[in-house]
């Protein structure tokens, strides 16, 4: 086994939707750069941002109601919704960008128009949902939405969810045609081939063995080729971990203070599929409910229609599991290995504080098949169990960090973790992960090149308008933007 150096200026792990992003941001702000892409399974894609391993929804809290709580006085606060909607716009608008210069071709291949909408039942939840709905609708971000909870015209919106709905407790639903479905995995296989053509060096069936700091203030990452069993050396000024459930990890491995007092907590999740031309003929819309009391947020029920491969197919959960790997396709000896001396008592933490969470994904495993027909007829009434079969979701890991609430905390959003110097960054956590990519790495570029953000501002602005302003001040930019990458990207 012989081994072998490389220099290079870049170093993105992991060719899932965060370091493709993070690479064709690059390659417009920086082209001459060196870029390096190690990824250990045998294409882009293959993991969390594979399209059967999320639910695609294109998250703009159109239709999340986690996203919009209930305040103790009984008003809603819209501010997450509207964080979240922001962020998915500057996604909006880079994709558009990259289709207006050529860059990628095809959008109808990874994004499509989809009414998203929000179903309850019950006097309490019709109640909050007609309060979400007067909150948000008068905000120029969600122009468009409707109310409604009369069941004539649900039958008309939702004519599937309604068929053989017999029970008399009041529903309701909101509806908004601009939501989107985006295929995240068919994306990130675009940006690759784009930067394939950009003479990036994209390396698959590469596994990464250690990131250890060097002397003069490189970054030394040790690669073994897979194929042939060599190991490679390669250096950078700066590394990305963008590796899913494996970026903890890997980041445990460099040794950075930031990564002290950090832990990961795996959960896994099921979808049920249904490909039947006559039952998905009878749904058009993505279909957010409430989750269960106790249940984590990534759990929210939703009946969603997907395009895959070219064909139209309804899927609906997802279902909690619990697996100690990280990764799909990882180790079960993954949870263990990443409890370390400096987050053991963050983890123990942790584990006292989510013991209601522990016992609702116990119960979730010990679901059986008709068990979850039964979670699945609360939306359908219909369902038959021969129209549907599993498909196991993607793995996610949610970060547990000490925050001034205590110790062990566990967090359900997106986190970047970046060294002092900006030489070193990496992603955790999960939702609303891929829709805010955009969002994430401009955050990136702004923590970790900071010497060279002022002479790329203009050209940022220039493939994201909005950037550094807020939408929901500026309601004649959000009706331009709108309008621009609803043209491009076919969404009208």
């Amino acid at each position: 086994m012989s081994s072998m150096y490389k220099e290079t200026d870049v170093i993105l792990i992991g060719a899932g939707i965060m370091s493709a992003t993070l690479a064709s941001l690059l390659k417009e702000l920086a082209p001459e750069w060196k870029i390096s892409v190690f990824e250990k399974l045998s294409g882009p894609g293959k993991e969390s941002s594979n399209e059967w391993n999320n639910a695609g929804t294109g998250h703009s809290a159109l239709c999340e109601l986690n996203y919009t709580p209930e305040k103790s006085d009984g008003s809603i606060d819209i501010t997450k919704a509207v964080k979240v909607n922001e962020k998915f716009q500057l996604s909006r608008q880079f994709w558009s960008y990259l289709v207006r210069s050529g860059r990628i071709q095809n959008p109808q291949e990874f994004i499509r128009p989809i009414p998203h909408m929000s179903f309850v039942e019950g006097d309490k939840n019709v109640t909050f949902l007609k309060k979400r709905f007067e909150a948000l609708s008068n905000h120029p971000l969600f122009q468009g939405m409707e109310f409604s909870a009369d069941p004539d015209k649900l039958k008309q919106w939702i004519p599937l969810i309604m068929e053989g709905r017999t029970a008399n407790e009041p529903i309701a639903a909101t509806k908004i045609d601009s939501g989107t479905d985006v295929n995240f995995g068919a994306l990130t296989r675009m940006l690759f081939e784009h930067l394939k053509d950009e003479q990036g060096a994209i390396n698959y069936k590469h596994r990464v063995k250690n990131i250890e700091r060097m002397s003069d203030g490189l970054w030394e990452v040790k690669v073994q080729d897979l194929d042939s069993g060599e190991i490679e050396y390669h250096t950078a000024k700066f590394v990305f971990i963008g590796a899913g459930g494996g970026s903890l990890p890997l980041l445990q491995k460099t040794g950075i203070p930031e990564s002290k007092h950090i832990g990961g907590f795996p959960v896994s999740g099921l979808f049920m599929v249904c490909r039947n031309p006559e039952v998905v003929a009878k749904h058009h819309a993505k279909v957010y409910g409430k989750a269960k009391i106790g249940a984590p947020p990534m759990s929210v029920p939703h009946l969603d229609t997907r395009y895959i491969d070219g064909q139209q197919s309804l899927l609906f959960g997802p279902f909690a599991g619990f697996s100690p790997k990280f990764l799909k396709r990882g180790s079960n000896l993954d949870l263990i290995r990443s409890v370390k001396p400096s987050n053991v008592l963050t983890m123990l933490a942790a584990g006292m504080k989510q013991r209601k969470l522990t016992q609702y994904l116990i119960q979730q495993v010990l679901l059986s098949n008709e068990k979850r027909m039964e979670a699945l007829r609360t939306f359908i009434p219909n369902a038959k169990s021969e129209d549907w079969e599993i498909v196991v979701a993607g793995q996610r890991v949610q970060v547990i960090k000490d925050t001034a609430a205590g110790k062990g905390n566990l967090q359900f959003g997106t986190e970047v973790v970046n060294s002092a110097d900006g030489s070193l960054a990496a992603l955790l956590g999960a939702s609303p992960g891929a829709s805010t990519a955009v969002f994430v790495m401009l955050d990136v570029l702004e923590r970790c090149f900071t010497e060279q953000m002022p002479g790329w501002k203009a050209k940022i602005k220039e493939i994201i308008p909005s950037y550094g302003i807020s939408l929901a001040k500026n309601p004649d930019l959000i009706k331009e933007v709108h309008a621009s990458t609803a043209q491009t990207l076919g969404l009208r």
